[in-house]
């Protein structure tokens, strides 16, 4: 066991974390030249695309050090705020971590968060600096900030560069010096916590995880803690670039168990295996439930693909164990799941993980984020309002709650004007402002999830030129005056795009919404309005004018009557046309809501 080195990498999105552990793959020899190629342990193609990390991954590495071999189990993870789930989970399979910072950008807030849940879970940090073959590198500053945030010595700070491999030796020399060896104890009865699963069609559920008492043997009887069910460890072995089989793994160790099990339910992320004859007293205490923050409904296209959906979205719930889903109906949609999300680049690998992995189509809808509402006849109650066709009549409602976050923004100090129009203008306040640097300066607000679901990253981005980074954490729920806004097309309501907002910024909502929906409804045979509502009162109004066809064009000459009562006709149809008449509501309508400042 004291050979076994457990560590993770954790950093802000784009700080060089898939690089760094390549050139440690490399260096290891894990992965072969052939073999290798850039972000070699990101295995989705949709990873790649966008060239970052969404699924943590784990591996082992075989590394000789002053003549004795060692064990090096390095799990590589997101870093961006939306996965911050997977980060957690990580570093509860960890005793250290490498702490990567870019030199050329210094801290920046995803870092400071995830750092705070290493020290949490008391985890040796290797503090690194990446990215030194850069021209903009300013590694003087950097470290001062890196100092000033774990308070470790300059001389501990190893300046690395994942492009050209410089310090990656160093690295590996710390890791081994520095990151205790795992505790625990072979003789005791099994404790292992699975801290990440996948499916795979041929043999099932495939779960990951960490020994920290005991040994477990292939073929052996095991037994999951919180389900109470009992399975065959039909096989085990280690991560390297493919699955190793072993006869045996021991304290310490980390791994993979293969036990035939189909349903998606029966392996819950966080469950601690034990052995079915000698069982553990208590399980491991990893980590928290996940507790999502964006709601959105997701329907498939075709009603009949309900089914199909619904088996989709539990294989995907075991690969991205923070997604959470429950059925619900809609009267313009039929029958869906309402998904909860961590944030809406969550929601957009999710929607793109279903057209790619399932060949799912799906609609979206208007993310929102969940409310508590309080009757007058029953002030003690709580309703929770996750949809807004569920917020009760407003003349029997006592008050309503929003939840409420704790917003950072790290930024340069040229932008800081800028940033506080913008959060001011999404209903925050401001609560601290430190200055880290002389250039670089964290801003604290509270203020309202409702308002940073939609477009608050993208336009913080944009009006920072993308030199701000965001992290956010929830504070709880705070009463404030929301009102429902209903869409009504053709004068049906469209609850799919029904919304719940604050009053003073109902009219404009309503304005922009009738506006972006009538530039992207294709023209009819007959006239639509678009209006938007807030109980029985119209607050906003657009017409989609009607297609002509030319009835007349047939009558060359002749009397006039003949093309009167041609268009007369015409006019008749168009009015039956609009009673009966259905409008499609496109599916880039739904997602424009989302982006009406673009």
């Amino acid at each position: 066991m004291k050979h076994i080195r457990n560590f993770c990498i954790i950093a802000h999105i784009d700080h060089g974390k898939s690089t760094l552990a390549d050139r440690l793959l490399q260096t290891t020899g894990t992965i072969s030249e052939r073999e290798m190629q850039n972000q070699a342990l990101d295995d989705m193609e949709l990873e790649r695309e966008r060239g970052i990390t969404i699924k943590s991954h784990a591996i082992q590495m075989s590394y000789k050090y002053e003549g004795e071999e060692y064990i090096l189990n390095l799990i590589d993870t997101p870093g961006h705020v939306d996965f911050s789930y997977e980060v957690s989970r990580s570093i509860a399979a960890c005793e250290g971590a490498l702490l990567i910072v870019d030199a050329s950008q210094g801290i920046e807030a995803q870092t400071i968060s995830n750092l705070y849940l290493a020290l949490e879970h008391d985890l040796h940090i290797i503090p690194i600096l990446n990215k030194m073959d850069l021209p903009g590198a300013m590694p003087e500053e950097v470290s001062d900030q890196i100092v000033e945030l774990i308070g470790c010595g300059e001389e501990e700070i190893i300046r690395a560069s994942g492009k050209t491999g410089l310090g990656v030796d160093e690295i590996l020399k710390s890791v081994i010096e520095n990151i205790p060896a795992p505790k625990g104890n072979d003789n005791e009865p099994l404790q292992a916590m699975i801290f990440d699963s996948v499916f795979n069609p041929f043999r099932g559920i495939i779960a990951y995880f960490r020994v920290k008492n005991g040994t477990i043997k292939k073929g052996q009887r095991i037994r999951f803690y919180n389900t109470k069910r009992d399975y065959n460890a039909d096989e085990i072995g280690i991560l390297k670039m493919g699955l190793v089989p072993q006869k045996e793994l021991r304290t310490g160790d980390v791994g993979y168990i293969i036990s035939g099990i189909k349903q998606a339910n029966e392996v819950k992320v966080g469950d601690t295996i034990t052995s079915t004859e000698n069982p553990c007293s208590e399980a491991i205490k990893g980590f928290e439930d996940v507790k999502p923050m964006v709601f959105a409904g997701i329907y498939p296209v075709d009603t009949e693909d309900y089914e199909e959906l619904r088996y989709s979205m539990e294989k995907l719930q075991l690969n991205d164990s923070s997604l959470v889903f429950e059925p619900e109906s809609s009267a313009a949609l039929g029958f869906g799941f309402r998904c909860g999300f961590l944030g809406m680049l969550h929601m957009e690998i999710i929607q793109e993980r279903l057209d790619r992995e399932f060949n799912m189509t799906v609609i979206t809808t208007v993310p929102n984020v969940s409310y508590k509402s309080y009757l007058r006849k029953a002030p003690d109650e709580v309703l929770i309002v996750n949809n807004p066709s569920e917020l009760p009549d407003p003349s029997g409602m006592e008050r309503i709650e929003e939840p409420y976050i704790q917003a950072q923004v790290i930024t340069k100090t040229e932008y800081v004007g800028a940033i506080m129009t913008l959060c001011i203008e999404k209903r925050g306040e401001l609560k601290n402002q430190v200055y880290l640097t002389q250039d670089r300066v964290e801003i604290s607000f509270e203020m309202p999830l409702a308002e940073i679901v939609f477009d608050f990253y993208d336009r913080l981005k944009s009006v920072s030129r993308g030199y701000a980074s965001f992290d956010y954490h929830p504070i709880g729920y705070r009463t404030s005056d929301l009102i429902k806004m209903d869409l009504l097309l053709n004068s049906e309501q469209v609850d799919a795009l029904s919304a719940l907002v604050h009053r003073s910024n109902a009219f404009d909502l309503g304005k922009r919404i009738c506006l972006k929906l009538k530039e992207l409804i294709p023209r009819q045979q007959f006239e639509i309005p678009i209006q938007a509502a807030i109980g029985a009162k119209i607050i906003s109004r657009e017409t989609i004018k009607a297609l002509r066809k030319d009835v007349t064009a047939k009558c060359y000459g002749g009397d006039i009557t003949r093309k009167r009562k041609l268009l007369e006709k015409q006019k008749a149809g168009k009015k039956r046309m609009r009673q009966v008449g259905k409008v499609e509501v496109p599916q880039e309508a739904f997602l424009a809501v989302l982006k009406l400042n673009d």
